[in-house]
């Protein structure tokens, strides 16, 4: 099978296509996955530039994200058969080979029956930012109907579809955008309020939508400097949930006087650190989307596909900053 391999950190170039023997089922409860498509994430651009997070290292595959069509299973498998499409975030981190290839072995636990409503590409493209997206509004800051919502980076892979989980939350969601035409897709998506952070002053927008009391829960995706500049726009006893390190040069006095409760997400921490339960919990989120994705409540935006050879140019587009949605290889 092809597959796009890495043996040492650096620039895209890094990424070399290569054959592999396909992959082969070696426990009972194992699948083979012919992938149709692999998301192309952030943090796999942050692998290839700084080294694998896990210790086994290099030579290693990346991707999180993948979906693909069953062709065999183990004798223990029972909750999928061959021809099922199924969709998974695992893998690509160092340890476990990632999706960026023809073939896939992973064990059944960790897959879940693809949305009929996405397509692979979509589906590929999908799980990580859903998840994150799901774990930093409902697990850490626990949305709830009514609520107003800062999210930042709207039109970017978590942010587009965390503004329609909010949505479908029933909360009112206020969003920062870069240009007119990301202002337009948060609008499609159900922002009721879009910030062009180039053009208007952040703080006096979000204050003036919340009426001066700031907003109950918000999210960043986008930088430290970002996180600190929103703590005097979430109200007193809100949320302020990051999806990034938000540094060491923090002041957090004000946080401290409006009681706000601040929260990291990351994930990846179930691979990281091999918590089957938190695992679980992650096909459970999967589950949850793919209703909403089936009742017309969430769609995922793919800006552009690339072809698996060409990954090195799916990461620097990604490096380039600004991405709309996601960015995809599609496989076979």
């Amino acid at each position: 099978m092809q597959a796009i391999e890495i043996h040492e950190t650096g620039e895209p170039s890094v990424l070399q296509l290569v054959e592999r023997q396909r992959p082969q089922i070696t426990a009972p409860t194992e699948m083979l996955v012919k992938l149709a498509a692999a998301g192309v994430n952030p943090v796999d651009t942050k692998i290839r530039r700084n080294g694998a997070m896990l210790a086994a290292g290099f030579p290693t595959i990346l991707g999180c994200d993948g979906a693909g069509v069953i062709e065999a299973v183990g004798a223990a498998v029972t909750r999928f058969q061959p021809g099922d499409a199924v969709w998974f975030c695992h893998g690509g981190l160092g340890g476990a080979a990632g999706n960026y290839a023809e073939y896939r072995v992973i064990d059944q636990a960790l897959a879940q029956p693809k949305p009929p409503a996405l397509t692979m590409i979509e589906a590929g493209a999908a799980p990580l930012v859903l998840i994150t997206a799901w774990e930093a509004l409902h697990d850490r800051a626990q949305i709830a109907a009514g609520q107003q919502v800062l999210i930042h980076g709207g039109a970017g892979g978590v942010g587009h579809v965390a503004i329609q989980l909010a949505v479908a939350a029933g909360a009112r969601v206020c969003t920062t955008v870069s240009n007119s035409e990301k202002a337009t897709l948060a609008q499609t998506l159900g922002a009721e309020r879009c910030i062009n952070y180039r053009e208007d002053n952040v703080a006096d927008a979000v204050l003036d939508w919340t009426n001066g009391r700031g907003v109950d829960i918000a999210l960043d995706t986008i930088s430290p400097a970002v996180f600190q500049q929103t703590i005097p726009l979430v109200a007193h006893y809100g949320d302020l949930v990051t999806i990034l390190d938000p540094g060491a040069a923090l002041d957090l006095k004000e946080a401290r006087v409006r009681n706000l409760r601040l929260s990291l997400t990351l994930m990846l921490t179930p691979q990281l650190r091999d918590l089957p339960t938190a695992l679980a919990h992650q096909g459970d989120i999967l589950n949850r989307c793919a209703e909403l994705v089936e009742r017309g409540e969430l769609r995922i935006v793919v800006s552009e596909t690339f072809p698996l050879a060409q990954a090195a140019d799916a990461h620097r587009q990604i490096e380039l900053g600004h991405v709309t949605g996601k960015l995809a290889l599609v496989l076979g």
